[in-house]
């Protein structure tokens, strides 16, 4: 007997669904809720799922593969219980196809990437689109915008440069993280701060990684700050008096170009403001070899460096944590 070549196909696709199964296999340790709806085409019940009541600004990624399919400023109120936006962040993420199921058709919005059942679409949004993406929450994994930078999504923090969210972040390097951690912990309006590496080209380094100085990072402090409290200028303020930005790949007894000076902007706002600050540093004859650039990747430190002179009281530091300045 000779199969042809959409009957092999079916055969195929039939063992690879029931191995599957019958495995119990789950992908990225997808709960048995999410794996039934991303990877059986199930549908999680209306008002009572994780999103869709959820007007937090941020982004909303595939739950396997984390690419960014949707945002809080396309996400309005349907009323039908579940989340619903207007349109992708990247239309080349999602795929649709025709659904027939329920005695209807549908049609059906899929992850391109991970190939996971997202929802349905339907022509009966809003203004501009005038579209529905009615997506279920269990395909989806939320990031506020507070943590876009942290989580490794900084290409998406542009989205919300126009949108009052009360706080904004810079990345900033002064040396050890471990006390430009602790220095700006006390400073008021200083909202969250977390250690990292920036400004290399290696993915996802380790701290043994970076102390070698051949992946071009640099210890760096994400901060979010409430503007409202104490603005970039003061910050940038704070973060020249406490270090040495003349010293190249220096500062106190630590050697590297871990150890630069550096600052990583938001955006263009952002840079000018520093750039001003420079200037006038500059105007008075000091040296500045603080490296200024976009924020471009920020790959959160180990859990231990987060906090760290909290934990350990008395650990080094080569910032005088006694003295907070005033501005």
């Amino acid at each position: 007997m000779t199969l042809t070549i959409k009957e092999l196909f079916f055969i195929v696709f039939y063992i690879y669904r029931k191995t599957s199964r019958d495995t119990g296999m789950k992908p990225n340790n997808l709960t048995a809720e999410q794996y039934s709806i991303f990877k059986e085409n199930g549908t999680e019940p209306p008002f009572n799922n994780a999103y869709w009541n959820n007007k937090e600004h941020g982004i909303y990624v595939d739950i396997v593969s984390g690419d960014v399919l949707f945002s809080s400023l396309d996400k309005f109120d349907s009323g039908t219980g579940w989340p619903s936006f207007t349109k992708p962040v990247n239309n080349n993420a999602i795929i649709t196809c025709s659904d027939p199921s329920h005695g209807m058709i549908r049609t059906e919005v899929r992850s391109k990437s991970s190939d996971g059942h997202l929802g349905h679409v339907f022509a009966d949004g809003p203004a501009p689109t005038g579209l529905r993406y009615c997506i279920n929450s269990a395909s989806l994994r939320f990031i506020p915008v507070k943590k876009i930078i942290e989580e490794g999504y900084s290409d998406y923090i542009y989205l919300f440069e126009n949108t009052p969210i009360g706080f904004e972040q810079i990345i900033i390097g002064g040396g050890c993280f471990w006390g430009v951690e602790a220095y700006f912990k006390k400073v008021k309006g200083i909202l969250d701060t977390t250690v990292g590496y920036s400004g290399g080209t290696i993915k996802n380094p380790d701290y043994t990684m970076v102390c070698t100085g051949t992946t071009g990072h640099a210890e760096t402090v994400l901060i979010t700050f409430n503007p409202d409290i104490v603005n970039l200028e003061r910050i940038l303020k704070h973060f020249f008096s406490i270090h040495n930005p003349g010293t190249l790949n220096r500062q106190g007894p630590d050697i590297g170009t871990q150890y630069r000076s550096a600052l990583y902007y938001i955006n263009d706002s952002q840079k000018i403001t520093i750039d001003t600050i420079i200037q006038q540093i500059t105007s008075r004859g000091a040296i500045v070899t603080t490296e200024v650039a976009k924020a471009i990747h920020f790959f959160k430190a180990e859990e231990y460096h987060q906090d760290y002179l909290d934990k350990n009281p008395g650990g080094y530091c080569h910032i005088n944590l006694n003295k907070i300045y005033q501005f």
